[in-house]
């Protein structure tokens, strides 16, 4: 076990991740309100929309209009997410919005097929021509690989096959990999281990990235478990929002201020101010008109002057 670091990363996802989940869809009003919110609480970097099909993720389907009119502060770098090269041939008309790329697959057969309808050859295959059009075209690239924890529909997923994936999208030009608890299957023990050998398979030069949904309540304890491994950089999503559209049942994803809030407890820096972020996830449920699973925006912060 390494020493906890002094500061971590955190990319909030709740723009895409969360509102991609959400059954209705949100106004394009509030959307963008909410990103403004998010990009003035000290969080550096957001992920904001995707450019997948209407028709798969009609929640979505307004996102060239929320880049047009976002206005987040200098510094503030946006991230849309990425399925294909009619994705990024759509993307790259707005490339003046935004600054980062996600790319996407899963990492057993059986998830992939049904979240994008392809083998893993055939998705990586495909973001083997994305990624390096996308390096072209001066953005900063991250390869996601969902169900790295487990899958729900196949059970243990080998480490090897995951850590084989994360090489093939490093080497077509990932410069970051996320690992995504895709339907909150991992434990902590699972994740420690799997991140002291992540850095050692995939080796330096590449951001590691732990994506962690609270499904089954476990999200801050995988995260407590990837920071004693030497993960420091997270994705999260304020007021708990997100899931995972296959199968039914994936809850949200860590709460980024739950997250924050540990953290700060915790001495680690992360540069956001927590109590913002809180504002912002209040929004969002008089947004949503229902109550959020975020612990935090529940109880509060914790008040040490009491």
């Amino acid at each position: 076990m390494s020493a906890l670091p002094q500061s971590v990363r955190i990319r909030e996802v709740g723009p895409r991740d969360g509102f991609q989940n959400e059954p209705e869809v949100i106004a394009t009003d509030d959307k963008v309100a909410l990103v403004d919110c998010l990009a003035r609480t000290g969080l550096r970097r957001l992920e904001v929309t995707s450019f997948v099909r209407a028709d798969v993720i009609p929640q979505l389907s307004d996102g060239p209009e929320v880049l047009e009119r976002v206005d987040v502060p200098d510094g503030v770098s946006l991230s849309v997410l990425i399925p294909n090269e009619k994705g990024l041939d759509k993307a790259l008309e707005h490339r003046d919005r935004f600054h980062e790329v996600n790319v996407f697959l899963s990492a057993s057969e059986t998830h992939n097929a049904e979240n994008v309808n392809r083998t893993i050859e055939e998705s990586l295959a495909g973001l083997e021509r994305v990624l390096p059009r996308a390096r072209e075209a001066g953005l900063r690239c991250e390869g996601v690989i969902s169900v790295s924890f487990g899958c729900p529909y196949e059970g243990h997923v080998p480490p090897e096959r995951v850590f084989a994936i994360a090489r093939r999208l490093r080497d077509a030009g990932a410069e970051e990999i996320g690992f995504g608890d895709t339907t909150g299957m991992a434990n902590p023990v699972q994740v420690r281990d799997f991140f002291a050998r992540a850095h050692e398979e995939i080796g330096g030069g590449v951001e590691l990235t732990a994506h962690f949904h609270n499904t089954r309540g476990q999200g801050l304890a995988n995260v407590l478990a990837a920071l004693e491994s030497g993960c420091e950089s997270f994705e999260s999503s304020f007021g708990e929002l997100g899931g995972c559209p296959v199968p039914k049942g994936a809850t949200g994803n860590i709460a980024t201020e739950d997250l924050v809030s540990m953290l700060h407890e915790m001495g680690i820096e992360t540069g956001v101010d927590l109590a913002k972020v809180v504002d912002c996830a209040r929004r969002a449920q008089q947004v949503l008109g229902r109550p959020l699973g975020s612990h935090t925006l529940v109880a509060g912060p914790v008040d040490w002057h009491r």
